[in-house]
């Protein structure tokens, strides 16, 4: 039976018991990456984020329809109202067409998060592809009342939508007096009969590349709308969950529930998940700040703040040490403790997987029995991915400990261990997760490794009894040249990887 998962919601300041609305089917939109530049660290923890609150709701038996959009037109350069649009100003910088952008920028995003392992979502919608639905919910909002045309543009009426009693400041906090300054722009201050109000639909201007055809002028859609518009689309008018950075709670997400709301008669999501930033130096680390680091140069060093390469597994992992709802601050100290801190995981898991260790007839080991139901309680708990990651290394000594002989455990045992370790490192965190492409399995290149060094040691073993004391010490300290450190016990010898 499914266990109960609990999910702290922006909306209500609170954790909640997580009640899809028709189970066992859960509807998730997440707010995906605007695709003009490579992807940064600050994006992986949105894209791991809910990776794993995917993986977790899977894993408890529900059947998920994961939506989470590519943003390829509309979002201006200030995250407001004016500005060129990021897209096409990169178009015009490099020479190229807006989609040409567009689309090797989402190439390169699915290629890095493939290789973290996140998972493709269920859904990707382009907000260029929807330019009808939203131009629809545009003409929805301005028949209920609550938006204006001015000069071509449409704009979202905030001051009416308060004044009919909706709460514009619902899920950020904020009140209307702090927000007069939230949509102000120079370049369209005269448009807007109230500086917070945002555009629905934007007027292009002669020399703006991405332009649509609709009743108002010859334009593209506000960065908000898009998602309102997909989200209800894919998911309908009412779903389960809605995600993304706390950057995007205001403007963006409040945006969304407004023009939802004067839309429809009433709000999308029931539950609002936020992870928060990835900062450097106590900065939030982003494209507009000028402070990231791409996952290009964690993977190759190449950055001034890096001492060396990461994996995209130490990268992943770094990530999940913390919980999603804490600030994360990156530094390359950290990195490599995430490194080591992960190596001796795995060297552990890998030990569980190999078959090496040795069953026996009676136990020295505290019970595994409940780690697993431990861990997976910890990920219900509001995806406490810390918590879970420290009880798998409780039990990391004990592994050694088996593998050295110096604790007993039954095959029993050893499976139940190997079972957490698979279930809540490689299904639920996905630290085992390859690309799409077909690749041999972990443990099945853990056989062939094992079963190779274990032929080896047989001859060394061989040469010992023969008193070949130079072949001996020679296939030791060819192992050892390989990071095979090689441990001789009374009845043999055994080995690990360095």
């Amino acid at each position: 039976m499914a266990k109960p998962i609990y999910l702290y919601n922006t909306l209500t300041r609170r954790k909640e018991t997580f009640e899809p609305l028709h189970a066992p089917a859960v509807g998730m939109y997440v707010c995906g990456p605007t695709v003009y530049g490579d992807p940064h660290l600050g994006h992986v923890r949105p894209a791991v984020t809910f990776d794993l609150l995917f993986r977790l709701l899977r894993y408890e038996g529900y059947k998920v329809r994961y939506v989470r959009n590519i943003t390829d037109v509309g979002h201006l350069e200030n995250d407001a109202d004016s500005g060129e649009d990021k897209i096409a100003k990169k178009a015009r910088l490099e020479q190229l067409e807006p989609m040409e952008i567009a689309q090797h920028y989402t190439n390169r995003y699915h290629e890095f998060m493939d290789r973290l392992g996140v998972l493709r979502p269920s859904i990707e919608p382009h907000a260029s592809g929807h330019i009808i639905e939203q131009i629809e919910m545009t003409k929805a909002i301005l028949d209920a009342g609550y938006a204006y045309v001015s000069n071509g543009s449409v704009y979202f009426d905030v001051r009416k939508y308060v004044a009919d009693g909706h709460n514009y400041g619902i899920l950020s906090g904020r009140n209307l007096d702090e927000m007069q300054s939230g949509g102000r722009s120079d370049d369209y201050e005269g448009e807007k009969r109230f500086p917070a109000d945002f555009a629905l639909w934007k007027k292009a201007s002669p020399e703006h590349i991405m332009r649509w055809p609709s009743p108002w002028s010859d334009g593209f859609p506000g960065w908000h709308l898009e998602c309102s518009a997909m989200s209800a689309k894919y998911l309908g008018e009412t779903f389960d969950i809605h995600g993304g950075g706390m950057d995007l709670m205001f403007p963006h997400h409040e945006c969304e529930i407004a023009q939802s709301t004067a839309a429809q008669g009433h709000a999308s999501a029931r539950y609002w998940v936020h992870n928060n930033m990835v900062t450097i130096g106590g900065q939030k680390m982003g494209k507009s700040l000028g402070n990231f680091i791409t996952l290009e140069q964690f993977f190759t060093g190449g950055h001034p703040l890096l001492t060396q390469p990461y994996a995209p597994m130490v990268i992943r992992f770094f990530i999940l040490q913390a919980h999603y709802r804490s600030t994360l601050d990156f530094s390359d100290e950290a990195l490599l403790a995430a490194e080591k801190g992960l190596e001796r995981l795995t060297r552990a898991w890998n030990l569980l997987l190999s078959g090496r260790l040795k069953a026996a007839p009676s136990s020295t080991i505290p019970s595994p029995a409940t780690l697993l139901d431990e861990c997976e309680e910890a990920l219900c708990d509001d995806l406490n991915s810390p918590v879970a990651i420290a009880k798998l290394f409780d039990w990391v000594r004990h592994v050694n400990a088996l593998n050295d002989g110096t604790l007993s455990a039954t095959a029993e045992e050893i499976d139940t261990l190997k079972t957490a370790f698979d279930t809540v490192l490689g299904t639920l965190l996905g630290l085992s997760a390859a690309p799409d492409a077909a690749v041999v399995p972990a443990a099945s290149e853990n056989e062939r490794l094992g079963g190779v060094i274990d032929m080896v040691l047989e001859v060394r073993q061989q040469a010992k009894a023969a008193r070949d004391w130079a072949t001996s010490d020679l296939i030791r300290d060819r192992l050892a040249a390989l990071g095979i450190r090689v441990k001789d016990r009374k009845d043999g010898a055994d080995w690990e990887l360095e």
